[in-house]
């Protein structure tokens, strides 16, 4: 069972095996073909009309069937290789280890952003920005200047005291749990993290940066607490709904997995914590295809 750790507990073999997978699927190709389903989708989804990966109820478990899609072709390259998650309530700090040359690199230069260190520096020549808004080709982050602090813990405890996981409209104008952590209502939590980021971040092509995985992998295991939190609670809408996906309706781009299928992230993948809870499995839900998009 592939276990699914804190980014800040990850031994130095872990961080470099992790790395090394992430620049094969970036050699290969296959990187940037998650990066131009992720842009489709972002520009795809609106409030008016059919919203599938953003801007609607299958949010999470849009996002939480493209993580697994990519933890597995990062497995393929090396078996040994889990998602890492960044708990960015608590490792808040741009002169984190999380930024340094050895695992992510830093934030940008100011003329232009692009990352200068690391291993998906532009002058590493291992990161070529190939899926893109603009005619640059390098990697671009400008961490904490166009918003200045990170999400707190005691920000997400508020999201996550929401019994409700999301209503009508179904939309970005939402109340409910994922509207919230998604962010476009409230303390804005998901959103936040994007723009805090910067460069490519901020953009459609986020997934450009390998940051994408561990800030998502984090909200993913921020919905596994508020189902634990909530287990009266599930998701909806159930069935009917135009332009959204209901709880047992196909998702595009797989069309052979529902949200219904993705309740439970226990039949595919546990986070460190939790073994902390014996007994407290998440949510029930039936397991689909994990085949790639």
């Amino acid at each position: 069972m592939t276990v699914r750790k804190n980014q800040a507990s990850l031994i130095t073999d872990e961080r470099r095996r992790f790395v090394a997978a992430l620049l094969e699927l970036k050699r290969s190709g296959r990187y940037d073909e998650f990066v131009t389903t992720h842009n489709a989708f972002v520009l795809g989804d609106t409030d008016n009309g059919e919203r599938t990966g953003h801007r609607s109820p299958s949010f999470l478990p849009w996002h939480r069937r493209f993580l697994l899609d990519f933890e597995l072709a990062l497995q393929s390259v090396d078996a040994s290789v889990a998602l890492p998650y960044w708990d960015w309530t608590a490792d808040r700090s741009v002169r984190s280890p999380l930024w340094g040359p050895d695992f992510l690199g830093g934030s940008g230069r100011a003329r232009d952003g692009r990352v200068t260190d690391g291993p998906f520096s532009g002058a590493s020549g291992n990161w070529p920005i190939t899926v893109r808004v603009d005619g640059r080709t390098f990697l671009r982050r400008s961490l904490g200047t166009a918003v200045r602090e990170l999400p707190t813990r005691a920000e997400v405890d508020s999201v996550l005291s929401m019994a409700t996981y999301d209503m009508a409209p179904w939309n970005s104008a939402s109340d409910g749990f994922r509207n919230h952590l998604e962010g476009w209502r409230g303390v804005n939590l998901h959103n936040r993290v994007h723009v805090w980021v910067g460069g490519q971040m901020a953009t459609g092509v986020s997934p450009n940066d390998p940051v994408f995985w561990l800030h998502h992998a984090f909200v993913d295991k921020l919905w596994a607490e508020w189902q634990r939190l909530h287990p009266a609670s599930g998701y909806v809408p159930a069935a009917g709904t135009p332009d959204v996906v209901d709880l047992n309706e196909p998702m595009k781009p797989w069309n052979d997995v529902t949200p219904a299928d993705l309740l439970d992230h226990t039949a595919h993948y546990t986070f460190d914590t939790d073994a902390r809870r014996p007994g407290d499995r998440g949510t029930p839900g039936r397991r689909g295809s994990l085949a790639r998009p």
